[in-house]
This record gives C-alpha cells, sequence and structure tokens, in this order.
C-alpha cells in the first residue's frame, strides 16, 4: 500500500474531527465576524461545596504547585542541553526543546528553524503581504476587488462597487469592504488566486453544489476572509520565525513552492466545505467547523512524506 493510499484513507475517515476535541485559539482578534459565536465557560466552582471538599482541593493546588516547579526544572536543564551541548539548529536539540515545552504545557511551539535564504525571502514577502491592510479608496484594490466579481460570475454584468448584489458571492452587506477588517488585502488576493487556480471547486463552493446543504449556509466570501487570517494564525507568521510546528512545516513547504500559502488556502477552504457536510453544519456551527479545519490542517502538516502542498492528503478535494 503506497504512502498517497493511506493518506487518502486518514482524510475520509477523519474528515469530521474528533468529536470531543476543542482546539484552543486567541479568538481571531483582527475579526469581529458574527460567524464566530463564544462559547460559555464554567468558573470551576460549584454550589454547595462542602469544607473537606475545599480542604482536598487546596491540597491538591498545593501538590500542583510543587509539581509545576520540578518540571519547570527540568524544562531548563533540557533547554540548556538542547541550546549549548546539542546546538539548537539540530533535530535532537529541537526534540529535547519540543519534550521541554510539553513540560510547560506549551506543546505546540519548539526552537525557532535555521532558514536558507531562499526561505528567508520568501517568508518576509509573505509577511510583508500579510501586514497590507485592505483600502477600498485605492485604485488597485477596487480593481481587485471587480476582478473577483469576474471571476465568479463571468456572464454578469459587474456592479457598483457598493450594490445589494455582493451579497449574492457571500458578502455580509452592499459594501464588501467593511468585512475586510483583520484580514487584510492578502485575504481578496487569496480568495482571487483560488478562482484563477482551481476554478471548478472554487465555482462549487460559491454556488453550494456538493452535498445536501443547510437551510441557512455560511456565506461564502466571509468564510475565505476568516481563512486566510486562520492560517496566519496557525502558521504564526505574524511572530519572527515560526515556532509552531504547524507554522515549521510550512516554511519547509514554503522552500518548494512560493506559493505556498496560497495553495495552502485553497485547501483549507475545500476542507472547511468538507467539514461543514459533514457535520451537517448550519451558519451557527461555523466557528466550531473552522476549528475542526484547523485541527485537520495541523494534523495533516504533521504527516513525515508531506513535502509539498500536493502531498497533503486534503489536496485530493480540489478540482481544477
Amino acid at each position: 500500500m503506497t504512502s498517497r493510499t493511506l493518506r487518502r484513507r486518514l482524510l475520509h475517515g477523519d474528515v469530521d474531527g474528533k468529536r470531543q476535541e476543542h482546539l484552543e485559539t486567541s479568538g481571531l482578534d483582527g475579526l469581529d465576524e458574527p460567524l464566530l459565536g463564544n462559547s460559555e465557560h464554567d468558573d470551576g466552582h460549584s454550589e454547595g461545596s462542602k469544607p473537606e471538599d475545599l480542604w482536598d482541593e487546596e491540597r491538591r493546588k498545593e501538590n500542583l504547585h510543587w509539581t509545576l516547579i520540578f518540571s519547570q526544572l527540568i524544562a531548563q536543564w533540557a533547554e540548556w542541553l538542547a541550546n549549548i551541548v546539542l546546538g539548537s539548529g539540530s533535530l535532537i536539540g529541537r526534540l529535547l526543546a519540543f519534550s521541554s515545552n510539553i513540560q510547560r504545557g506549551q506543546s505546540n511551539k519548539l526552537l525557532p528553524p535555521t532558514l536558507s535564504p531562499l526561505q528567508e525571502e520568501r517568508l518576509r514577502n509573505l509577511q510583508q503581504r500579510l501586514e497590507v491592510p485592505f483600502d477600498g479608496t485605492r485604485g488597485e484594490h477596487q480593481d481587485a476587488l471587480k476582478l473577483l466579481w469576474r471571476l465568479a460570475f463571468p456572464n454578469r454584468e459587474l456592479p457598483s462597487l457598493k450594490s445589494e448584489l455582493w451579497k449574492e458571492m457571500g458578502w455580509q452587506g452592499p459594501d464588501p469592504s467593511t468585512d475586510f477588517r483583520g484580514g487584510g488585502f492578502i485575504s481578496l488576493e487569496n480568495l482571487i488566486f483560488f478562482a484563477q487556480k482551481y476554478p471548478e471547486s472554487f465555482q462549487r463552493l460559491l454556488h453550494k453544489q456538493d452535498g445536501t446543504r443547510a437551510e441557512w449556509e455560511y456565506p461564502f466570501a466571509v468564510a475565505g476572509i476568516n481563512i486566510s487570517f486562520l492560517l496566519a494564525q496557525m502558521l504564526d507568521l505574524q511572530s519572527g520565525k515560526p515556532t509552531s510546528l504547524a507554522g515549521i512545516r510550512f516554511l519547509e513547504l514554503l522552500g518548494e513552492d512560493e506559493r505556498a500559502f496560497d495553495n495552502l488556502y485553497c485547501v483549507a477552504f475545500q476542507m472547511l466545505d468538507a467539514q461543514w457536510l459533514a457535520k451537517r453544519a448550519s451558519y451557527m456551527d461555523f466557528n466550531d467547523v473552522l476549528k475542526s479545519t484547523r485541527t485537520q490542517l495541523e494534523r495533516e502538516l504533521a504527516l513525515e512524506d508531506v513535502f509539498g502542498v500536493r502531498d497533503l492528503p486534503a489536496y485530493n478535494l480540489l478540482r481544477r
């Protein structure tokens, strides 16, 4: 059995994620979309607790305090060994640093990797793209929005930049520029790239042509903005050098493909729709579907035989 067959089985058997798995995120701070609901949190204390229960809880807290101190000492020793004895750039050094971070409850953090000049340049260019906000007054950005309409609806007349017709693409109001917020200009570039590189998949997702759809569907364009922001957060691209496992694996892909972020965006969008259908989701479930999409993306990026975006199991879902 080939590795690609194994990847396909992983995709089809795991498309719905783990039912009880919850992924903590920072809440997509740059976006304020009603698509993303707020979860309720328990305060950790129940009414009517007995005195002996409270006493036991204090003893547990004290034991946990000393356990954390001991764990931190082990973590410091592991980091010293990784950085001084073995060198931070070595594979063993990274593994030790990874182990020490687990002790601290930061299992998703690794030591920053050593980048090639090509990776440095491509990462810098990508980070510069992420810093560009969408500006509806700029001609370049207006032209890009018009191009997206022509790609989405090639046989229809181009509407004005403020028109109720934009809602048909999945914008929340007649003025698409109000939906970008923290998504930035790159989220519009991602949508254009998707429409040009994988037009069949783009059209099927835009018009919700696959599977049995919900009565209250997710708005296509706004979902795309959320995916752009999610990828930037998941891949740790806002920092100087990514230190998350997904971010480090992405840098390897970036070394092979200058448009790795844009291609990964297309995979993520297609994956999100597959998750949506598998969960029989509706509008209010969008945030949960987005988290499940992130979880599956992180799993696929961690596969040993993934050397490019095309090697991801979910890439097989895309159609040109």
